[in-house]
């Protein structure tokens, strides 16, 4: 760690309060570089903070969906993997994306019943791609955002297991997945889209955040199933 490190991390003279805004957005940046984070321990170490207190900023984290679930052993871990593993030989990107048009809408409307101030503020945050922040990853923290601020767990764990198939590398073979082809228009396009859902949820609007979810949505699965080759109603 730098010293410019050491004076704008979590310990940089700071109150309670901005020391705990301070790790959180540490351990988001850490996350949008890269998709785990390193071991307690090591974290605590390296951000200078107690164990305890890494683990709230980590508990909110993972209550909002942005990161997954704590393990709880290799066992847990390895039947996690291979479930997941499973999913991918026996699904398609068409099904996967079929089952988020089922599922997200319905979590835009509940986040905008449900979502609080803060929820909503992430949601319209990572509405907007930050620069430097890859195409795939910033997609992801915003629909991840919204799933958090539906306050429904199990909806959250299974969108949660959607992504986790979905950015499977045998299930990643269309350049609407490939970072190094999605092109600044696309992101442009996609952030107006995504910008849509978060207002409609700020202004707790569920009908517009529904059908705003679902127009999205929807026309990301017909680019899919335009590069396959499939109408959106074909048997996968």
């Amino acid at each position: 760690m730098t010293d410019e490190d050491e004076t704008s991390g979590p310990r940089a003279d700071r109150g309670p309060d901005d020391m705990h805004d301070g790790l959180l957005a540490h351990l988001r940046e850490q996350l949008a570089q890269n998709a785990q984070l390193p071991p307690e321990r090591t974290l605590s170490e390296r951000l200078d903070v107690s164990r305890h207190t890494l683990r709230k900023a980590l508990k909110v984290l993972r209550a909002s969906g942005e990161l997954d679930p704590a393990k709880s052993g290799r066992r847990a871990a390895s039947e996690k993997a291979s479930s997941s593993a499973r999913l991918v030989q026996s699904t398609n990107p068409i099904e996967v994306m079929e089952m988020r048009m089922m599922i997200e809408p319905a979590l835009a409307r509940l986040a905008a019943l449900r979502a609080s101030p803060d929820e909503i503020a992430r949601i319209l945050q990572t509405a907007q791609s930050p620069a430097g922040q890859s195409p795939s990853q910033a997609d992801q923290e915003f629909h991840r955002a919204v799933a958090a601020g539906s306050r429904n767990s199990l909806a959250s764990e299974l969108h949660i297991l959607l992504h986790r198939v979905q950015n499977d590398a045998r299930l990643r073979f269309t350049d609407s997945d490939t970072d190094s082809r999605t092109t600044e228009e696309r992101v442009r396009i996609r952030d107006t889209e995504h910008r849509n859902i978060a207002e409609a949820i700020a202004a707790r609007d569920p009908d517009r955040a529904e059908a705003a979810m679902y127009d999205h949505l929807d026309r990301t699965q017909r680019k899919l199933t335009g590069r396959l080759g499939q109408r959106p109603n074909d048997a996968a």
